[in-house]
């Protein structure tokens, strides 16, 4: 089907690419020219401004995904577009942005007949090959008409095993995709899968600091080890029950630096964090792993521990995010 994308940065490039991939005509917009040149390189159709961008999409109800990052820069271009689009059409939210905004914005664009999808994305700089985790929130119907871009986005039911008696639950949860509920619930769903991940990488990064350290001379002479990280975190990928693709991550970049002196351990948070304490809070809910994994990022500011680099290397491995200086 047809589609409008826009920003193409590191994940909104590839999702691009993986839906052309699949067969679907994208048609792309980004403010960088060069973004726009490569992406057309690769058979998709830019355009110089968003007005261009929605005049291209010639199937109705028209789609435009847009990926940019949350705040100010998103809340301005899908005004940008409603002004544009047409009763029927549909914005989609892809980036992170806060769940009450998706509410508010539902609510405001339903008021012209726009309809509003946000869409919880997670697979970071991997996604092109792997696929991308989807969590979705917005009007049943509008959610139904863009399932062949979500199918298309997805990663698929792969090698891993099926899950006992799931026979009367959604299959699509299985393809690596949901629809979690109106306009919101999709971002919310993401936010809270973000807050777990900074306490799983939290749980790894304190423990192979112990592990590091396990050769301190604060310690008895017998009592010293000198561990070798990078094949520790290699054993525990094969068959531990502490897998996981964050484990992975760390045995990569452990195997390239097992010091980890190409990084600072200066760890930023990028909003999610927050929000699911918030909602914690809200809600009454205790969440205390969650709740010190995200006080220690902001500790790491001033203090950096080798734990803090480990989250760091975690950080670059999955979303390419480089440290700030």
């Amino acid at each position: 089907m047809q589609i409008g994308i826009v920003g193409l940065g590191r994940m909104g490039g590839n999702i691009a690419k993986r839906l052309m991939r699949a067969g679907h005509d994208c048609a792309v917009y980004d403010i960088s020219a060069d973004a726009r040149t490569a992406l057309g390189e690769v058979g998709a159709r830019p355009a110089e401004t968003l007005e261009g961008l929605v005049a291209s999409l010639t199937e109705g109800p028209r789609a435009i995904w847009v990926m940019l990052p949350a705040g100010k820069i998103t809340e301005g271009t899908l005004a940008h577009l409603a002004s544009c689009l047409s009763p029927g059409d549909i914005l989609i939210d892809g980036g992170n942005s806060y769940y009450k905004d998706d509410i508010r914005r539902a609510a405001d664009f339903a008021k012209t007949g726009i309809r509003y999808v946000d869409v919880g994305t997670s697979g970071g700089v991997w996604g092109l090959e792997r696929g991308y985790c989807l969590m979705i929130g917005g009007d049943k119907e509008a959610v139904d008409h863009l399932d062949p871009i979500f199918a298309a986005l997805a990663p698929g039911k792969g090698e891993i095993e099926e899950t006992p008696s799931r026979g009367h639950l959604d299959p699509r949860a299985e393809q690596g995709y949901i629809h979690a509920g109106p306009a919101g619930a999709g971002h919310f769903v993401k936010m809270v899968h973000n807050g777990i991940e900074y306490g799983m990488m939290q749980a790894y990064a304190e423990g192979f600091h112990i592990l590091d350290s396990k050769g301190s001379d604060v310690l008895p002479p017998g009592e010293r080890f000198e561990l070798n990280i990078a094949d520790i975190a290699e054993v525990w990928r094969r068959g531990s029950v502490v897998t996981s693709w964050l484990l992975d991550l760390s045995a990569i970049a452990l195997a390239k630096d097992p010091d980890l002196t190409g990084f600072s351990g200066h760890v930023s948070d990028s909003g999610e964090g927050r929000w699911t304490i918030e909602a914690a809070i809200e809600e009454a809910v205790p969440a205390e792993v969650l709740t010190a994994a995200l006080f220690t990022r902001f500790r790491s500011r001033t203090d950096n521990t080798f734990a803090e680099k480990m989250l760091s290397a975690m950080r670059l491995g999955f979303g390419g995010h480089v440290e700030k200086p």
